[in-house]
């Protein structure tokens, strides 16, 4: 049986990304494919009755210093975004259209994006801030944003929602090796381990 990870995202989470930022390696370290899993995790957390913990004073700013911790363990660049909460709707539409066409493309997208929100810290919610991070990682951003406007590719991005809630997904980053679930970018270790590495 091929090795996977099925990998659910939303650009807004800072964990998410660091998460990111090693997992292509673990992956290909192990032999298993990356699969990305688009959602909302706005839409995630309002259908699981989960919150986010910047919502919660003291948790959030640990939150934030708990995860510079992480980055400095994995050599990641990380920064944070003065911008945060970033409304990443048409962010994850784009991403669930191009993983909807099997596009290769996807992984360059997902790319600039991470960078452009942790470790560039663009306001992304400025449609020519974003035009420029598409750009810039030589992607065509008019025609990303057309993707992002088409009906299919909204349905698309509710119904990986709902399937993500269904299988038990309520927060950013989940992994799947299997039937297993880790979540939480802390918990890569168990994510190799269940790799068989």
């Amino acid at each position: 049986m091929d090795k996977s990870v099925d990998f659910y995202f939303d650009f807004v989470s800072p964990a998410a990304y660091l998460a990111w930022t090693q997992l292509p390696a673990l992956c290909a370290e192990t032999g298993a494919a990356l699969n990305y899993q688009p959602m909302l995790l706005g839409g995630v957390f309002q259908a699981t009755g989960n919150r986010p913990p910047i919502s919660v004073p003291l948790k959030g700013s640990y939150l934030f210093e708990d995860l510079g911790r992480f980055a400095r363990r994995y050599g990641a660049a990380f920064r944070l975004n003065p911008h945060f909460p970033v409304n990443t709707v048409t962010l994850m539409r784009v991403a669930s259209g191009l993983k909807m066409r099997a596009d290769p493309r996807l992984d360059a997208y997902v790319t600039a994006m991470f960078q452009a929100i942790w470790v560039n810290a663009r306001d992304m919610a400025d449609p020519a801030t974003v035009a420029e991070a598409l750009a810039t990682a030589g992607l065509n951003a008019a025609e990303l944003m057309a993707l992002a406007a088409e009906p299919q590719v909204k349905d698309r991005l509710r119904a990986d929602n709902e399937a993500a809630v269904a299988r038990g997904v309520f927060g950013a980053p989940t992994m799947f090796v299997g039937e297993n679930m880790y979540w939480g970018q802390d918990r890569l270790d168990f994510v190799r381990e269940a790799l068989g590495a």
